[in-house]
């Protein structure tokens, strides 16, 4: 083979992977059968896309070309008209154990604010977010706090991540050791009741606007929590709750710009004292993290930082970093008022 023809294969391989990469149409097909709970209609075997349709309310011809297309990709098998679910398909219904609907549903918190995705030239252009774009000037968080059925989509998604990253955080400090622990921005009280379980000393609070810490409040009360864990309603850009020796946050400063994330830190480090402890948990890096760095741009401006960039924004808050604890992509930094170490 001549060098010419090598490198015509070679760019036509490369624009084939472009093409592969770039392609909306399975990401989005697949979103369509997720907001339509076609999976969970094929939880008890295969069904026609006439069935499915009149099931779900759709068009069952549009159904059935979208089917068919999935099919192709893995997502579910097809023998003549009827259709059941793969072992990848399965993880959309909403029962499995892996479940991904919520996180696909287009009526779903995450699922509709990757709509703003499209905007995301625009965002680059304007400094804005691309949520702010293409849900005409409103922002992630106030459209959660109006509509609760998107709240609740919301908070399920967090405290279904959370319970998995619990048992990681569990075993990277010395929780025992603390007396009171404040949670901020803990949603449903999902990580806060996990570390109470497994340590029995301390106390906890957790702080979040008013749907979420409602639902903490039932959620500690249903694990026998009521006595030792409270929830109570706030924004961590306000006055924190006093007396806890160890303010938590999880997965909050990277839905933030730098001035908002040292905002958030600064109040802690209010109420944490001389002898108190502020602890950031956040991700490492990784393919994931870049991942997930492009979607805190997309829906808020915020970002993903390392060690030495949180570090930075905790010395605006006036904290110094007195350890660092890493395990499984996950690190817990460790934040006091005193001298950084």
């Amino acid at each position: 083979m001549s060098e010419e023809h090598r490198g015509t294969d070679a760019a036509r391989e490369a624009a084939g992977r472009l093409w592969a990469l770039a392609s909306p149409v399975t990401p989005m097909a697949i979103r369509a059968v997720a907001t339509l709970r076609i999976a969970d209609h094929l939880a008890e075997g295969p069904r026609t896309a006439e069935e499915l349709g009149e099931e779900v309310g759709a068009d069952p011809d549009g159904l059935a070309r979208v089917l068919r297309y999935l099919a192709r990709q893995g997502l579910f098998d097809r023998d003549g008209d009827r259709f059941a679910l793969t072992e990848v398909g399965a993880t959309l219904r909403a029962d499995h154990p892996y479940s991904r609907l919520g996180w696909f549903a287009g009526d779903g918190a995450h699922g509709r604010a990757d709509e703003c995705l499209t905007e995301l030239a625009e965002a680059l252009r304007t400094g804005r977010s691309a949520y702010s774009l293409h849900f005409q000037g409103s922002d992630f968080w106030s459209d959660l706090s109006a509509d609760p059925a998107r709240s609740r989509s919301f908070d399920e998604l967090m405290g279904t991540r959370m319970v998995e990253k619990a048992r990681t955080l569990a075993g990277m400090f010395e929780w025992d050791a603390l007396e009171h622990l404040v949670d901020v921005g803990g949603g449903d009280g999902t990580l806060l009741r996990t570390l109470l379980e497994r340590f029995p000393r301390p106390r906890g609070t957790v702080l979040d606007l008013a749907g979420p810490a409602e639902a903490a409040r039932a959620n500690l009360r249903s694990a026998g929590l009521g006595g030792r864990a409270d929830a109570v309603d706030g924004s961590f850009f306000d006055p924190l709750p006093e007396g806890g020796d160890a303010y938590l946050l999880c997965w909050i400063l990277h839905d933030w710009d730098d001035a908002s994330a040292v905002r958030i830190l600064r109040r802690c480090a209010e109420v944490a004292g001389a002898d108190g402890r502020v602890l950031v948990a956040e991700y490492t890096g990784g393919d994931e993290v870049s991942e997930l760095d492009l979607r805190m741009l997309a829906y808020f401006n915020g970002r993903e930082r390392d060690t030495s960039a949180l570090t930075r924004l905790a010395e605006q808050a006036g904290l110094g970093l007195a350890g660092n604890h890493v395990s499984q992509g996950v690190s817990l930094l460790e934040f006091t008022t005193g001298r950084p170490m």
